[in-house]
């Protein structure tokens, strides 16, 4: 088979079964109850995805380039962050906090990650995020063009 059509066949496949896992639900609970537990849990799962996804890319030092100026590896390694996440929560994420890694390298998969920031110490700090410090850059949606990197409407505001 094809790699295309064994792709296609796999998300069919999945689509499918999960057709039929709400489907078992539906007849086991009803429709009222199935909703009432699904769409919270799909709504819940889907926001903290693309939050994930955002900080990855949205903080005060990230690297940004015109065309003319932009490099592969300086946007992989400068671009994304490194979200240092407690372990049960990397193991639930896939490890997408290793975001840096997973672009220098998408053909590592997800339970490699760890291995590759052991092996390379200098990939573990740079720019590293804790968990705790995952709110602060929900403020900043400015590029200064000056300073190269992101700001808040307030910090933008007091330059003006």
């Amino acid at each position: 088979m094809r790699a295309g059509v064994q792709h296609w066949v796999s998300a069919i496949a999945t689509n499918l079964a999960i057709a039929a896992m709400l489907g078992g639900l539906i007849l086991l609970v009803r429709w009222g109850t199935t909703l009432l537990v699904v769409i919270p849990t799909l709504l819940i799962a889907a926001s903290t995805g693309v939050y994930l996804f955002y900080i990855q890319h949205q903080f005060e030092t990230a690297h940004w380039d015109k065309a003319a100026a932009w490099s592969f590896h300086d946007a992989v390694l400068y671009g994304s962050t490194h979200l240092d996440l407690p372990q049960p929560l990397r193991w639930f994420t896939g490890n997408i906090g290793v975001h840096h890694v997973h672009h220098l390298a998408s053909r590592i998969p997800f339970y490699r990650l760890q291995e590759v920031l052991n092996a390379c110490p200098d990939l573990r700090h740079l720019n590293r995020f804790t968990f705790a410090q995952m709110i602060r850059p929900l403020a900043l949606t400015l590029w200064d063009e000056e300073r190269r990197r992101l700001i808040s409407f307030r910090e933008a505001a007091a330059v003006a």
